[in-house]
């Protein structure tokens, strides 16, 4: 990507950025002694050419995966610059259009008032207004994501019950605490993540359900936690899925070459590489060293108190095209239609409109994960706001159509930025009645 033209354009632009972000800082520093407002440009332009140099530099450097949060930590600080420094040039922007038709209007009909000065002792203009508004704004939302790194660890519970009328009656009462997006290769505090855990235990579910994303990239990024989550046990077990970051898409592996697309060509279809495949095994088989029954578009019965009830788990479907679709909702329902209560473990949301909601009506409730709340939002009682609610219509807590439930987890773990604001890691704790 660097050596792309798009790469070069995104630099060019964090330029032009950079300068016309600067005029706003020369007018709120124009009163400033001659000492303090040398200083505060000097410090600006070398944090924006800081910046900028960090980012061309970081695609050459090589970081082993424990060092990895410290390229995340600098790639999440530029990028939230790069951010603030847009939200704070919306304001400014404002500004200049109303400097713009002042002086049109002074040109063309009020002869002599295109001017505008700035008088010491005079009222402050409301150009000044703006660019200290500009200046709040997107230096808030740059501190909220200094603030975001702390948060990272806050595991939340979020409990539920769920009334069903068709829920079998030795069903009453169950409690389930699902889990999703560990991520397992973001991690840096081990003892952060135990309690996480020690969480999840306290809450002495019966049944412990994780919908998809173990890992980034590669299954030995669970070395290291393999004796924190072979902990997570439940008397009716523990039932895993798939998500789209466990099979290893991410990597440039080495034999994803010319051969291997051709092979893609004629089946017409992704297909894994020999190492990939080999990788996906590994973490195949972490799941079962675990404790955990990963369902492979399969179903199982869960039994309790004489009565039966389908769990169905199928591997990573999404109805957003960047993303291979490998689950099978026909392959794993098939066998389940004389259940009377139906559970799906389904990793992304957007299969419930696209393929639940319309062909599967009996599916009672399904459990997702997949966009972490994008680990940034606001909710508050009654108001909830994300950015991924943009590109995913259900993207955190309960959705409901009819009959039908689908809850989507906030993640356990993160990626890419290393923090959280306003959509803290959660841990789900669900009772059915």
């Amino acid at each position: 990507m660097r050596n792309s033209p798009f790469w070069w354009i995104l630099i060019g632009f964090m330029l032009l950025l950079d300068l016309y972000v600067f005029q706003a800082v020369k007018v709120l520093t124009q009163s400033a002694g001659s000492r303090v407002k040398l200083f505060i440009h000097i410090g600006y332009w070398a944090i924006s050419a800081l910046a900028v140099i960090t980012l061309l530099i970081l695609p050459y450097l090589h970081f082993t995966q424990q060092h990895r949060l410290v390229r995340n930590t600098f790639f999440a600080i530029i990028v939230g610059l790069f951010f603030s420094k847009i939200i704070a040039s919306v304001f400014f922007l404002v500004d200049d259009l109303r400097r713009g038709l002042q002086w049109v209007a002074g040109k063309l009909i009020f002869s002599g008032t295109e001017g505008e000065t700035m008088e010491q002792g005079v009222k402050i203009a409301r150009s000044t207004f703006l660019s200290w508004t500009g200046m709040l704004v997107g230096g808030g939302l740059f501190s909220s994501l200094l603030y975001g790194f702390n948060n990272k660890y806050r595991y939340q519970l979020h409990r539920f019950q769920f009334a069903f009328d068709n829920l079998p009656a030795g069903f009453k009462g169950l409690k389930i605490v699902q889990i999703s997006d560990i991520h397992s290769g973001s991690f840096t505090d081990k003892h952060a993540v135990h309690r996480g855990v020690e969480k999840v235990l306290k809450e002495k579910p019966d049944l412990i359900l994780f919908t998809g994303d173990l890992i980034n990239n590669l299954a030995e990024e669970m070395n290291d936690y393999m004796d924190v989550f072979n902990q997570v046990k439940a008397p009716m077990g523990v039932y895993s899925i798939l998500g789209n970051h466990d099979y290893g898409d991410y990597v440039a592996w080495p034999d994803r070459n010319e051969e291997h697309q051709r092979k893609e060509r004629e089946a017409g279809h992704h297909l894994l590489t020999p190492l990939q495949q080999a990788n996906l095994e590994r973490l195949k088989s972490i799941h079962g060293e675990l404790g955990w029954k990963l369902l492979l578009d399969e179903h199982v019965t869960l039994e309790r108190g004489g009565d039966e009830i389908a769990l169905i788990g199928v591997q990573n479907w999404s109805s957003k095209a960047r993303f291979p679709k490998y689950g099978d909702l026909n392959k794993a329902y098939q066998g389940s239609s004389g259940y009377p209560f139906k559970i799906l473990m389904s990793h992304d949301p957007s299969h419930w409109d696209s393929q639940v909601k319309p062909h599967f009506p009996d599916i009672d409730l399904m459990l997702a994960g997949h966009t972490h709340g994008m680990q940034f939002g606001v909710e508050i009682p009654g108001f909830r706001w994300s950015p991924v609610q943009y590109i995913y219509k259900e993207w955190a807590g309960l959705y409901q159509d009819g009959n039908q439930k689908l809850y989507v987890n906030r993640g356990y773990g993160f990626i890419g930025y290393p923090g959280r604001v306003g959509i803290l890691p959660e841990i789900t704790v669900i009772e059915l009645i």
